[in-house]
Parts: C-alpha cells; sequence; structure tokens
C-alpha cells in the first residue's frame, strides 16, 4: 500500500533518511553531494531549515509502511512557477507507481497554490526519470532553453493553466 505524507519540519529524520540514501544511490542525479549533507554537514537545525523554506512543500511515500520516495516543490524564481526538486525513488520501489504519486502530488499542490507553470531539471542520463515526467506531461520549454548547468541537466516544463 502507498501512503503519501507531507512533511514538517519535526519530520526531519524521516527526509534526512531518504535523502541521504537518495544521495549515495544516485549521486550524478543530484546538485548536493552526500559530503555536504553528512559529517559536520549532518546537523538536526540544517535538515529542519530545508523542510522550512517558506512556500514550499514536501512529502515522501511509504510503501507498505516503508520510506519509498521523496519529493519537493518550491516556489520558482518567476511569478507563477513551482520547481519540482529533490526526486528520488528507492530502488526497491522503482515501477511501483511512487514516483507517479509523487510528482501528482507536487503538481496537485502547484495547482492549488495557483501555479501556471511546473518546471524540473532532469540528469540527461536519466531516461527512466525522463519518462515519468514525459508521461506526466512534461516537454522542454517552448522557445527556450532546455538546458542548466553545464548542459547535464534538461529541463522541463508542464503548463498547468490550461
Amino acid at each position: 500500500m502507498l501512503e503519501l505524507r507531507t512533511l514538517t519540519p519535526d519530520d526531519w529524520p524521516l527526509w534526512r533518511e531518504l535523502r541521504l540514501a537518495a544521495l549515495a544511490e544516485a549521486p550524478q542525479a543530484f546538485g548536493a553531494t552526500l559530503a555536504e549533507w553528512s559529517g559536520r554537514g549532518d546537523q538536526e537545525e540544517r535538515w529542519r531549515a530545508r523542510l522550512s523554506i517558506p512556500g514550499a512543500r514536501d512529502h515522501v511515500v511509504l510503501l507498505d509502511g516503508s520510506p519509498a520516495g521523496m519529493v519537493s516543490g518550491v516556489p520558482g524564481e518567476d511569478a507563477g512557477v513551482v520547481e519540482l526538486i529533490s526526486m528520488w525513488v528507492t530502488p526497491t520501489a522503482r515501477g511501483r507507481g511512487v514516483g507517479d504519486l509523487l510528482v501528482a502530488a507536487v503538481e496537485k499542490w502547484a495547482r492549488d497554490e495557483g501555479a501556471t507553470t511546473l518546471r524540473l531539471a532532469v540528469m540527461r542520463d536519466n531516461p527512466i526519470a525522463t519518462t515519468l515526467y514525459e508521461r506526466h506531461g512534461f516537454a522542454p520549454p517552448p522557445g527556450g532553453d532546455d538546458r542548466v548547468g553545464d548542459g547535464r541537466e534538461l529541463v522541463l516544463a508542464k503548463r498547468l493553466d490550461g
């Protein structure tokens, strides 16, 4: 059974568990590193601050009671834009609907917040994640640059207002 949970700063141990697992299992998929978030970087106040980003929403999915995936929605730089970030599903939960539930949760929240566009960046060499996002209606933004950073990430967007 899948259970979607919206997190508060008090849920930092659950977020920490998943985030550290994500950074260890798929380091190439994130801008942050395991080294940055472990050792001296592994501080309760830092985890709480991560779950306290103004205007953000953080979700995890439990699969049969065990942590199976995570995602965040954060306000974008432009009005009406929400960014989907920090998406990850445990290897044992992949292919079981966890990713779909996480994407849908951020999209619903973004719509409820009045966002007109939901954006994300995905590594170009991650076809499984790209396929998931495309299945949910994400595509490269029309007429815009679809790359970020050094070009390893592909920007995808979905219009929410029509």
